[in-house]
Parts: structure tokens; C-alpha cells; sequence
């Protein structure tokens, strides 16, 4: 089982590198399927949004380096702990009345597959 969730584990981490790859290098497209309209327009939005680029690779980055040089238990840590981005994404798009299937069906699910992942990672280690 646990080489499944570090399987699962070094996915998650390339799809959170991935995700912010994209919204550095195409922010408003990446942003279309967050689940919340687009900013109003300006010379500056696409900075803002790659803010969220830079911030999704550095915790891939983190659960990449957790992954290939730390225990099972820390790397479900981590997991566990970067699993309230995604849940916080899922609320702030449901409060400001967001898209609900992106809230639950993106972000919602993506939080629910890293616990899952993590709790097996924290419970199984030595």
C-alpha cells in the first residue's frame, strides 16, 4: 500500500508543479477554470495571478522533496497539511458564490485524494 501513496504522492506533487507552471506562463487561461470569474481587467492581473504559479511549485516542490528524501510519515505530513489549499480554495469559491462544480470537482476533490493519500503515508511508516 505504501507504494501506492508514494506513487500517488510524487503525481500530486508533478500536478501541483504543473498547475503553477501554467499560471506563470498563462495565467488567464489557467484562471478560466479555477472556479471564480476573472478579475477585472488591468495591466497588473496576470502578475497577481501568477503569484498563485509561484506559490503551487514551491509546495510541489515541497512534497517532491519530501517524496524522494524524507520519511512516509513527513511526506503525509505534508501532504495533510497542504491539503487546506485546496479545501480553502473549495470554501472562498463557494462563499464568493464561485463555480460550485470547479469548487468540488477540482479543488474539493483534489483535497480529498491528498488526505487520502497522506493518511496511509502517516499510519504505515515505521
Amino acid at each position: 500500500m505504501l507504494w501506492f501513496a508514494n506513487g500517488a504522492a510524487l503525481l500530486l506533487a508533478l500536478a501541483i508543479i504543473a498547475i503553477g507552471t501554467g499560471y506563470i506562463a498563462s495565467p488567464t487561461t489557467m484562471m478560466r477554470s479555477f472556479g471564480l470569474p476573472l478579475p477585472e481587467d488591468g495591466p497588473n492581473v496576470a502578475w497577481w495571478l501568477r503569484l498563485k504559479g509561484v506559490r503551487d511549485i514551491v509546495a510541489g516542490l515541497l512534497v517532491l522533496a519530501f517524496t524522494m528524501w524524507g520519511a512516509e510519515r513527513e511526506v503525509g505530513i505534508v501532504l495533510l497539511i497542504e491539503a487546506m489549499i485546496p479545501a480553502g480554495d473549495t470554501l472562498l469559491i463557494l462563499a464568493a458564490k464561485g463555480s460550485t462544480k470547479s469548487a468540488f470537482g477540482i479543488h474539493g476533490l483534489t483535497a480529498v485524494i491528498m488526505v487520502l493519500v497522506a493518511i496511509p503515508m502517516m499510519i504505515g511508516a515505521d
